[in-house]
Formats: C-alpha cells, sequence, structure tokens
C-alpha cells in the first residue's frame, strides 16, 4: 500500500528554466513524509512525528520536469526495507494519466533513508512494536536501483568553497534541516563551475543543464554557529551529456555530509539531453585527476 499527498505548487518553487527547482522537490518529499507520519502513526501523532525526523540519506532520480500549474502534484510514498533501527521509503512525484490508456507521467523518483531520534536524549530510538506495524502496512518493492560509490574525496583548484548557516536554515529541533544541505552543495557547485570556467579563459556559448541525479548523505548533525562551514567540490566522471560532481561538506577533520549529482547538458527546445559543447566536456575533462 502507498500513501499518496497532493502536493501544492508555488511560484516561488520555480527556477530560471521554468521548472520547479532541485531543491524544492526536497519540501515535496518532506511535505509527503510528514504528512504520511501525522495520518498513520499510532496515537501520540505529534510525539511520534517528533521523535521520527532524523534523515540519513537522500538518494533523488529527475525524471522530467516539472513546470508551474494551479493543480497539485500526487506524491506516493511507500516503505522499501526495515533494517534494525532504520527504515527505508521511496518516493514517486507524478500526474495520474489523462486517459485509461495512458501512463502517469512520473517527474522523480526517490529513496530516503531515516531513523526515529530522541532529541531530548540526543539518540536514536529503537522501532516499536507499533513502529513496525505502521511500516509493514506500506510495504512494496524499491523503484531505483543500486546507487554508485562515492569516489575518494580531493582537493582541486577552485573547488574550496566556505558557507555560512543562516539562522533560517535550522529545523524546529535546532539543526541545519535537510532540505537546507541540498542547497549547500548547490552553492558550492555553481561556485565551482563558475571559477573553474573564469579561469580558463573559454569561450563559450551558455550550455544548459539540468540534474538528472542527486545523492546526499547525512553524517553529523548541524547546529548554528556563525564561522563557516567547508565544501570542497571535484569533478570525478565525465561523458557526452552527463558529468559527476561530488562534494563533502566539512570543518576541520569532521565531515559532516557528503554529495553526489549527475548534471546533463540538455536541449530547452526538445526537453532533452544533448551532447555537451565540446569546449565545455574538454574544460570538464581537464578536472579529472
Amino acid at each position: 500500500m502507498r500513501h499518496t499527498y497532493e502536493c501544492q505548487l508555488r511560484w516561488a518553487d520555480m527556477d530560471l528554466l521554468g521548472h520547479v527547482n532541485n531543491v524544492t522537490y526536497l519540501d515535496y518529499l518532506q511535505e509527503a513524509r510528514i504528512d504520511m507520519l501525522l495520518t498513520h502513526a499510532p496515537e501520540e501523532r505529534l510525539t511520534a512525528l517528533a521523535e521520527g525526523g532524523q534523515i540519513l540519506s537522500h538518494e533523488v532520480q529527475y525524471a522530467a520536469p516539472l513546470t508551474f500549474r494551479l493543480r497539485p502534484v500526487h506524491i506516493d510514498t511507500w516503505v522499501t526495507s526495515v533494517d534494525g533501527d532504520t527504515f527505508t521509503l521511496a518516493h514517486e512525484v507524478y500526474d495520474e494519466p489523462r486517459d485509461e490508456d495512458g501512463a502517469r507521467t512520473v517527474y522523480l523518483r526517490a529513496r530516503s533513508t531515516l531513523a526515529f531520534f530522541d532529541f531530548e536524549l540526543g539518540e536514536r530510538r529503537p522501532l516499536t512494536g507499533d513502529d513496525r506495524a505502521v511500516l509493514a502496512s506500506f510495504s512494496e518493492d524499491d523503484v531505483l536501483g543500486e546507487r554508485a560509490a562515492y569516489t575518494e574525496p580531493r582537493d582541486v583548484d577552485f573547488g574550496d568553497y566556505a558557507i555560512r548557516v543562516r539562522f533560517s536554515d535550522l529545523d524546529a529541533f535546532g539543526v541545519v534541516d535537510e532540505v537546507q544541505y541540498f542547497e549547500f552543495f548547490q552553492e558550492a557547485r555553481i561556485d565551482y563551475l563558475t571559477r573553474v570556467w573564469k579561469a580558463s579563459g573559454v569561450t563559450m556559448d551558455r550550455a544548459p543543464m539540468v540534474i538528472a541525479q542527486m545523492d546526499v548523505d547525512y553524517l553529523v548533525p548541524i547546529t548554528f554557529r556563525t564561522e563557516p562551514f567547508e565544501v570542497r567540490s571535484w569533478i570525478s566522471r565525465v561523458g557526452g551529456s552527463s558529468f559527476v560532481i561530488e562534494s563533502e561538506l566539512r570543518d576541520g577533520q569532521t565531515a559532516y555530509s557528503r554529495a553526489r549529482v549527475v548534471l546533463v547538458t540538455f536541449d530547452p527546445v526538445t526537453q532533452k539531453a544533448a551532447p555537451a559543447p565540446e569546449a565545455l566536456r574538454e574544460l570538464l575533462l581537464a578536472q579529472l585527476p
């Protein structure tokens, strides 16, 4: 069984291409997950929600662009596995088919691993019998394949970026909200690519890009402070129309989060992947070890 949530779009959700921003989708998934917990958590629903908010990882596949409209988009959420004190949710953002013979239009598929957390004790709490019963009622097969592995972090020219935590980045429990990490890595990624391009002196036409997949692991919670954190990014793979940027958010020897993003160059007319301009591809290849 799947839990279905109808998510309202906002004009502010759009990016410069007129699509729902890749970071905003995490807000949508968070709303769907909370709605599922509030609707189906046994008895003390708000308490269950408060103790159930620690995200360990997100794997997000962007399947098709979603543009603004007044009607809501559907989000299905279900459970793919329960392992010890953690469980994994799958999500699908979609529109129902317009006729009986049609297929649903899928905009995004995702997989999220969570653990229930006791914020007063500052530690994970075990899954109760009630927790397992609720989770079991939503058990279905996974829709994502095996995730790609991270490469070893490395320092590269222009790959360093200092990110400051804003007070508005914090959630109700005083730690940086899961969604903001996607924004942190986005800022670092844009800064990295811009500095590489400017330093090269290469002149080329603008190449539209979209994100095909983004994986984020949450290693240590971040609390507010005025000193910036360090994000280092590097390119780990270059293909014909896609390339991979990996990042690590850290402070000294402590790694707080890891990310891996697959970007694809595309044709804005056909809205499909297109080969990267040769000048861009050569620039990216030069960043490989």
